[in-house]
């Protein structure tokens, strides 16, 4: 293994809805979609972010000004109607030290992700690994992990190398020979159907659907052995139609492909929104329930497709085909 790095901004133990068994969850940053609901802010771009949790702050309990001293580049300034540390962010966009964030006391700032070599990130899911079980193993998120396509190649092929099991949740939305060839080293996916409609997919992700529907095409046609789940998270107001549905079902039965995870949409990312000063745009809306897909549900079941919802999603299988439901 190389030096080569990668920028992870959360690593999770004991995920258990991410994959088959108990997993490693790995959060690599970088995005080409920009989703208006998205959870992981912090992810969307592949450097670190600095992050400030108000709720944390003691500049009015104990007139704390570490963060504004150590500034280096004068961008925080005391607020004086809150009497809470205000950030001007465009001053941040250069920063690499955070000298603000090792400053703080009470974690109140903090940057978002480190950066591990491959090496190191195997350290980690090694040491995991025994409490996964006979069914666990990895499982590389984001972000999207396929934007930082040469560490995970090399993590993917090392995890090979360890007999650990792989899973990976992206939006396929990669250069075709790279997505390919990653996947090659993949044992389980969920991958994001977002819209069926290019135009819609566009006006709230940033980018069309050709090439994730392309993608999907292309690994359908190429034999790849894994199993995957598409996976749609139910946006209100954008693709929560019985129309949008059916044009997935057909999609799904021209590809061979037979099961779907719908998730309800939550606000769980609202305060990272915050912490990074901006504000969420799907803020005004309450997060859904798990019986309100309940209808959607029944239009996939009714056209034989095999249809999760939120988390009962059935990962122990004895063969994975259509004979195994």
């Amino acid at each position: 293994m190389g030096q080569l790095k990668g920028l992870i901004f959360d690593i999770q133990g004991f995920a258990v809805h991410d994959g088959p068994g108990t997993r490693t969850l790995v959060f690599l940053s970088g995005c080409p979609l920009r989703c208006a609901w998205c959870a992981n802010p912090e992810g969307i771009r592949n450097r670190q972010n600095l992050l400030f949790a108000a709720g944390q702050c003691k500049a009015v309990q104990n007139n704390c000004r570490r963060c504004i001293e150590s500034c280096s580049r004068g961008a925080i300034s005391l607020d004086p109607d809150s009497g809470l540390p205000q950030i001007e962010r465009s001053l941040c966009e250069e920063c690499t030290t955070f000298e603000c964030a090792a400053a703080c006391n009470y974690e109140a700032l903090r940057k978002s992700g480190r950066y591990y070599t491959v090496a190191e990130l195997m350290e980690v899911l090694q040491r995991d690994r025994n409490f996964w079980g006979s069914d666990g193993g990895v499982t590389f998120s984001g972000g999207e992990p396929l934007a930082q396509s040469a560490f995970l190649q090399e993590a993917l092929s090392e995890c090979k190398r360890l007999v650990i099991h792989t899973a990976i949740e992206t939006s396929a939305y990669a250069n075709r020979d790279l997505f390919l060839r990653t996947m090659r080293d993949v044992d389980f996916a969920f991958i994001d159907i977002k819209h069926m409609d290019s135009s819609q997919h566009k006006l709230k992700t940033g980018v069309g659907n050709e090439r994730i529907l392309g993608n999907l095409e292309a690994l359908a046609a190429s034999g790849w052995p894994g199993r995957l789940i598409l996976r749609s998270p139910v946006i209100p107001e954008f693709n929560d139609s019985e129309e949008n549905a059916r044009a997935v079902i057909a999609f799904m039965k021209q590809n061979g492909f037979f099961e779907i995870n719908l998730l309800p949409f939550h606000r769980l990312g609202t305060s990272k929104w915050e912490q990074l000063g901006k504000t969420y745009p799907y803020g005004h809306m309450e997060s859904g329930k798990k019986e309100d897909l309940s209808a959607l549900q029944q239009i996939y079941l009714d056209a034989g497709i095999v249809c999760y919802v939120d988390t009962d999603v059935v990962y122990k299988l004895h063969r994975i085909d259509r004979g195994s439901f």
